[in-house]
């Protein structure tokens, strides 16, 4: 009998504990994508630029599409767009001067093709501050047929070596499953970033006292960027036999603390 009371207590504790924290975090703001067309009220096309992440970056429409509740964003080589010299076209939406978010937990489910060269990324920047002082937040890299997820912080300070790039270590990797949907997260404190995949930690950067400038300046508005990327020093060639692939949103949910 005393074993019996003894279970049906730690029960107890254990759905009060899991009742807490579900109601932690408060939903203020989500895109499930089951619309017919993207809510440009939230989202932009991320527009060309130079680096090795959006120099293929492209608004031709075959590059974007709403499919089965799913954001679908694609690579593909460039067939079609005489006037276009890129090799490849890749699609990307941001939120940036539209949507911003200070703190909280941003959480996305999404579903990731691969092939050599591949390059899917979710990530946040500051608005109207220049890179790298405003910081960045990587909630998700995979690179190639990678069965792990990246999630990385840079800023001035992880960037100026000195050893300033392992203390406090920046980054983390978490396996997924690559085959289906996983969940990727950041929580940002005042104090911390708390990254995790499918609900577990993959690892925490904190503030710390330190003279150097530039460590935690996180704690400010912030957009969200999601891309399907190719190629690049860090991901290396694009094989064209893999292509087109896709990158599937499934939705986008932005939490503040109760």
């Amino acid at each position: 009998m005393r074993k019996t009371l003894l279970s049906v207590a730690a029960l107890l504790c254990m759905l009060t504990a899991c009742t807490k924290n579900t109601n932690e975090w408060e939903l203020v703001w989500s895109d499930e994508f089951d619309g017919e067309v993207i809510d440009t009220m939230c989202w932009s096309k991320i527009p060309r630029g130079t680096s090795d992440w959006d120099n293929y970056m492209s608004d031709f429409d075959s590059c974007y599409a709403l499919r089965d509740g799913n954001l679908v964003l694609r690579g593909i080589v460039n067939y079609t767009q005489k006037n276009d010299t890129a090799q490849y076209l890749t699609g990307g939406l941001y939120t940036q001067g539209k949507q911003m978010f200070t703190g909280g937990r941003m959480e996305i489910r999404a579903k990731l093709q691969a092939g050599r060269g591949v390059w899917p990324a979710i990530w946040m920047l500051p608005e109207n501050i220049k890179w790298p002082d405003g910081g960045e937040i990587d909630i998700m890299e995979r690179l190639n047929y990678d069965t792990i997820a990246y999630q990385t912080v840079h800023s001035s300070y992880t960037l100026k070596g000195n050893g300033n790039d392992t203390i406090p270590p920046h980054f983390g990797t978490h396996a997924i499953n690559p085959q289906d949907y996983n969940i990727y997260s950041v929580d940002i404190y005042p104090d911390s970033l708390v990254f995790a995949v499918n609900g577990s930690h993959t690892f925490t950067y904190p503030r710390i006292e330190t003279d150097e400038p530039g460590q935690f300046p996180f704690y400010c508005p912030y957009y969200l960027l999601i891309d399907m990327q190719l190629g690049g020093s860090w991901v290396g060639q694009v094989d064209p036999k893999d292509l087109p692939v896709e990158m599937w949103v499934d939705w986008v949910k932005y939490y503040r603390k109760r």
